[in-house]
């Protein structure tokens, strides 16, 4: 079944490129092939780590991945607890943490792995947050999930705080909804690309000792970014619950 003229408008409106691709063609639509092989990386690590860290168990004396996969659990649960309020949160902990370890282990993966030594017919891979559709992806998951999140709560009323403290103020209380999702994938988005390009530039021209303090740095922010976006994502869910 082929798509309309205007659907199909639509889906090209809706693509944004940066550099070049590794094409997949599916139903006459183009996917970015190196975004999906590199996230499916990404999920067979964390899946591998986590049945690694709970396939035994030991409730006395945990040891080795079972000790990285509880702390994790705990420091994604108190994450929660300080965004949300300790009365809702804890349904909203396996989101926020399955967006903090995707973005987590993409920037790592970017940071650690030799992508570009692998050679593809056309374009290279990268980690998957370098992709701003794969930014993007995850804003607009954040953004269904607090509109989710309050109209699940509050119903139509949820709609009210368009027009509070005051109706004039409609306007600019939607554009900041719009302007949420894009803060988050830009932000994210722009860290990781421009730390992946000042790696490499420096790598090109001085390939040795230089760049190892950059790529350490680099590992760094890359962990505090994957903070930041969950972080955000538990305050924009935690401001649609709260009352008014």
């Amino acid at each position: 079944m082929r798509t309309t003229a205007p659907l199909t408008s639509i889906f090209d409106l809706s693509e944004v490129s940066v550099g070049q691709h590794f094409y997949w063609e599916w139903e006459g639509y183009q996917l970015h092939g190196q975004v999906l092989l590199t996230s499916w990386l990404v999920f067979t690590i964390i899946a591998v780590l986590t049945f690694l860290g709970n396939s035994n168990l030991k409730v006395n004396a945990p040891e080795g991945l079972q000790n990285v996969t509880e702390y994790i659990t705990e420091f994604i649960r108190d994450l929660a607890k300080t965004q949300i309020g300790e009365e809702e949160y804890i349904e909203w902990v396996p989101f926020l943490g399955t967006i903090f370890l995707f973005i987590f282990v993409s920037n790592w993966s970017g940071a650690l792995l030799p992508w570009r030594l692998i050679e593809l017919p056309n374009g290279e891979l990268a980690a998957p947050t370098n992709d701003i559709n794969t930014t993007v992806a995850l804003a607009l998951l954040t953004s269904v999930a607090y509109f989710y999140a309050g109209l699940r709560k509050k119903g139509i009323g949820y709609f009210k705080r368009y027009i509070e403290p005051a109706p004039f103020l409609l306007p600019i209380n939607i554009l900041e909804d719009f302007t949420k999702p894009l803060s988050l994938s830009f932000r994210l988005f722009g860290n990781i690309l421009a730390d992946e390009l000042v790696v490499g530039v420096l790598i090109a021209l001085v390939p040795l000792v230089v760049p190892i303090p950059l790529m350490l740095l680099g590992l760094f922010t890359s962990a505090i970014q994957a903070l930041v976006f969950a972080t955000l994502a538990g305050a924009y869910i935690g401001e649609s619950l709260e009352g008014h």
